[in-house]
């Protein structure tokens, strides 16, 4: 069956049989030519000499692409990530890979595994440095059996370096559901028993590459317990990461600063080390002030970071997020960055210039976030390059990074610093040039079938051309939507009104006569509360009581009306 394999139309080697035994004919119909002929004509000589030249060279070409296309196709059948059957991709791939560039990535969260999921179709020198960022939560009945540290964000991490993720997300998020292993996590074993057998948790996290077959390698932050703490304006400490956001929201004070706890925190073994070797260093995208600066602040990682001499890029968020950067421009957090670590942490700044579709937009205003505005003429005074990419995508309604376009833009720069020191003709320049272009031609060729599927009429997604104008062509939809909005705004101000006015009627201490003064936003929700608690239902009940009310004194009033003319006529008649 093997040999048939050779035939099959995905093989494409067919052609170049073909090519061959053409060749063959024509060269031996030009030797049998002159066995077979006693005397040749000029013509005949000609013939016999095309048939030699033509034959020759299909021979050639037809050995020549044979050998490559085997080639490609053994490189393809030990390649793991199973790419497009094209030589620019097969043939130099292990050694790209294996040679590639050494990348770090600094961050944590959804942001840092976008950036580790396109990178590892370049390189496998990847290391994440990861956010050990779960302590103050409250640990999983998983966590609590085995005592282990919180590693959430590592096992996403793993997931993403994964070469078939999907099968990676199964394995390490399983939960036994029955016996002595019930409600117990896989991750939490694999890594408790890989901390067994190394001895060194940070090891132990390194030596996964080989074990679950991945590409790259996971190193935390740190080792030691530590938590993420936010200082607001009015002083007050929030000492849990994941109550950050919350409360700030519930109150007018923003962060006034953040800090880890404690604050001479080591780093963990491998990653100043990993810094120092690094020909790109990578921070974010994700959560500035709770994933991207408390890493840059655990003890010497800031500064391996500025003496490095790598490319350092930060790939700026493309929303801001309710509670921690509300309002906040690109400027405001490259300002932010260089505030807490000072200057020259980063070369590059990749940032947005994706459109993304009003609705969307909507859907965002309503969490109390928006776009990161690119104010490009201040965020230039910090010293740092700027690089425009249309970075946003949808996916499962949610404004993400596109993984591809961030992995390319670092890929170039690289190739770029490569090029600037005059090592054209090194291999890993050669061969992560003849990467990339494959990649921008099959992101091309992506861009072509959006293209095509946005003409159908459906339009779930659009992305800005540099010359697009936003506002001129979504003039109508965001009017319309504006509109719709007043709309729903002025109905619950009316009913919120009138609500107060009736519990103002019900009781008359000051507790609901003060409401009448709020402003309208309050008004509006505590409309809400009291629309769900069903206080509306007992004003109703109320109302139709005091009606009752009314129509049994007017009943009273009635008889006893009756009554008195009944005695005034009884009394004429005796009278009488």
């Amino acid at each position: 069956m093997g040999f048939f394999k050779w035939f099959k139309s995905s093989a494409k080697m067919k052609r170049w049989i073909l090519l061959n035994i053409i060749g063959v004919i024509l060269v031996c119909y030009g030797i049998a030519k002159l066995i077979d002929a006693k005397t040749l004509d000029v013509m005949e000589i000609v013939l016999v000499i095309i048939s030699f030249v033509i034959g020759f060279t299909f021979l050639v070409l037809g050995t020549v692409f044979m050998q490559k296309r085997m080639l490609e196709l053994l490189v393809e059948e030990s390649d793991t990530r199973k790419e497009t059957n094209n030589v620019n991709t097969l043939i130099f791939n292990k050694k790209v890979y294996n040679q590639g560039p050494k990348i770090v990535v600094i961050g944590g969260g959804s942001g840092l595994n976008t950036v580790l999921r396109g990178l590892k179709n370049y390189t496998d020198n990847i290391t994440a440095i990861v956010t050990v960022s779960d302590y103050g939560e409250t640990p999983t009945d998983s966590r609590k059996a085995l005592e282990v540290l919180p590693l959430n964000d590592i096992k996403e991490s793993l997931i993403a370096l994964a070469y078939d993720e999907k099968e990676m997300e199964k394995l390490l998020n399983c939960e036994f559901k029955s016996g002595k292993l019930k409600n117990l996590s896989f991750s939490d074993i694999y890594f408790l028993a890989m901390d067994e057998v190394y001895g060194n948790f940070a090891k132990s996290i390194e030596n996964s590459k080989e074990i679950l077959n991945m590409t790259g390698k996971v190193i935390p932050v740190t080792l030691e317990p530590i938590k993420i703490c936010a200082e607001l304006d009015d002083g007050y400490v929030i000492e849990s990461r994941d109550k950050i956001p919350e409360i700030v929201e519930q109150t007018t004070n923003k962060i006034s600063r953040i800090y880890i706890s404690p604050t001479n925190t080591r780093p963990a073994p491998g990653v100043i080390d990993a810094i120092k070797d690094a020909d790109a260093i990578i921070i974010g995208p994700g959560s500035l002030y709770t994933n991207v600066i408390p890493n840059l602040l655990v003890k010497g990682i800031a500064k391996a970071v500025k003496e490095s001499k790598a490319i350092k890029v930060y790939v700026s968020n493309i929303m801001t997020e309710a509670g921690q950067t509300d309002e906040y421009k690109l400027s405001d957090h490259i300002k932010t960055i260089v505030d807490y670590v000072g200057e020259g942490i980063i070369d590059y700044c990749i940032y947005d210039t994706g459109e993304i579709v009003p609705e969307f937009i909507q859907k965002y205003n309503e969490e109390g976030k928006d776009i990161v505005i690119p104010d490009v003429p201040k965020a230039k005074e910090y010293g740092i390059k700027l690089i425009q990419r249309n970075l946003s995508n949808i996916e499962d309604d949610k404004v993400r990074h596109d993984s591809d376009v961030i992995a390319s833009t670092i890929i170039k720069l690289i190739c770029d610093e490569l090029q600037f020191e005059d090592m054209q003709n090194d291999s890993q320049y050669l061969m992560l040039n003849s990467k990339l272009k494959e990649s921008n031609r099959q992101r091309r060729k992506r861009e072509r079938k959006e293209k095509k599927f946005r003409k159908s009429g459906k339009k779930p997604f659009e992305r800005r051309n540099d010359d697009s104008k936003f506002k001129e062509k979504y003039h109508k939809r965001i009017e319309a939507i504006k509109e719709s909005d007043e709309k729903i705004d002025e109905r619950k101000k009316k009913a919120g009104r009138s609500v107060f006015k009736k519990l103002a009627d019900m009781d008359s201490s000051t507790k609901y006569k003060d409401m009448l003064s709020k402003q309208e936003t309050a008004e509006i929700k505590l409309f809400d509360a009291v629309s769900k608690i069903g206080i509306t239902k007992k004003i109703d009940m109320d109302d139709q009581e005091v009606s009752d009310e009314k129509n049994k004194k007017t009943k009273k009033k009635l008889k006893s009306k009756k009554e008195k003319n009944l005695k005034s006529k009884t009394k004429k008649d005796n009278k009488k």
